[in-house]
């Protein structure tokens, strides 16, 4: 292992900032990262962890210990008759798994194709699209205590996974590092094509809903983001910047007879209001302000244009907010993690 000194950060964020950490290390086994972890250097500093670091805005040089999850490889194992178990290691790439059990035949995340990031950031925030969240296939993980340095293992209700939530992201977190993730899979897996945009795909690639495969539907998954979402590598983004807010169900009727062509969609807790339908009718889909902007074809998506720094597109985030507040007394969440130190 080699900590590197005031090493750039820009290959390792989505986005593509130019920042900095004070040091870095990148780690691809458990042993590494302990002996990182009894280091002096990372006794004496702040430590931060990235994975794929799609889910990441860095306003600031970095006054840390910077760690990059190298830790990957994924086992298949508990196999009966109509299911399968798959551990996948934190550092592999959420898309590759994917790709890797539709490839085999394996279903039941078909319908999260091309979400970005690593494996170990999905039940951070139970990542889920297209009418699926990791929670529905979600087995158990096993995380490291950072002031023990002891495994434990946390499963389905441990993790108190919610809409983009679990308990990492609130009371535990900075307080675990997730080493791998457990997921149950289908052998005779079941399409999922109620979604609208992936059933209107489908027949238009020819293939009648009752005869689509896993593959069909990760394949029309992977088109449809496609069109709606930048490559981070040609233009620097983390994929949908806000959450979708839940609102009670007056507020929304209150709104609704305000403004006639409000979206929204009833859940256990309330309405659900498109963060894009709201930031697109205040007029920021495809504004560009300086060396950032909301972009063109997906409201929920800020972008890089080039040059940009962090404390920029933290800014035009809070004045979307301000301005979705302002309108229609809704509280925009993001669901990136914003490192300002």
């Amino acid at each position: 292992m080699n900590i590197l000194n005031s090493t750039s950060l820009k290959q390792y964020n989505t986005f593509g900032l130019e920042a900095s950490a004070k040091y870095l290390v990148e780690v691809s086994s458990l042993t590494q990262l302990i002996a990182v972890l009894k280091s002096d250097t990372a006794i004496e500093n702040k430590v931060k962890f990235i994975g794929g670091g799609s889910n990441l805005l860095i306003c600031n040089q970095i006054d840390a210990l910077v760690i990059i999850n190298k830790i990957v490889g994924v086992n298949l194992h508990s196999e009966t008759e109509d299911k399968i178990q798959v551990t996948a290691m934190s550092g592999t790439l959420w898309h590759n798994l994917v790709l890797q059990m539709v490839e085999i035949g394996y279903g039941g995340i078909e319908n999260l194709s091309l979400i970005p990031g690593s494996v170990g950031a999905a039940p951070m925030q139970n990542i889920g699209a297209y009418g699926v969240e990791l929670k529905d296939v979600f087995v158990s993980l096993s995380a490291l205590n950072l002031k023990t340095l002891q495994l434990e293992v946390f499963n389905l209700q441990d993790c108190e996974f919610g809409y983009r939530e679990s308990v990492f992201k609130n009371k535990l977190k900075d307080h675990y590092f997730i080493y791998d993730v457990t997921l149950e899979l289908s052998k005779n897996p079941i399409t999922n094509t109620n979604y609208g945009d992936i059933s209107a795909t489908l027949m238009s690639n020819g293939i009648e809903l009752n005869d689509a495969n896993i593959k069909d539907v990760s394949n029309a998954v992977i088109e449809i983001r496609s069109s709606k979402l930048p490559n981070p590598k040609i233009l620097g983004n983390s994929g949908s910047f806000f959450k979708n807010p839940v609102i009670s169900t007056t507020h929304f009727e209150f709104l609704l007879s305000k403004f006639k062509d409000i979206k929204g969609f009833q859940t256990p807790h309330g309405v659900k209001v498109p963060a894009g339908w709201l930031i697109e009718s205040l007029g920021w889909k495809g504004k560009k302000i300086g060396n950032t902007g909301s972009h063109a074809k997906q409201a929920l998506v800020l972008v890089n244009y080039g040059g940009a720094i962090g404390s920029e597109i933290k800014s035009l985030a809070e004045d979307i907010i301000q301005s979705v507040w302002n309108s229609y007394q809704i509280k925009l969440e993001t669901e990136v993690n914003i490192w300002e130190n």
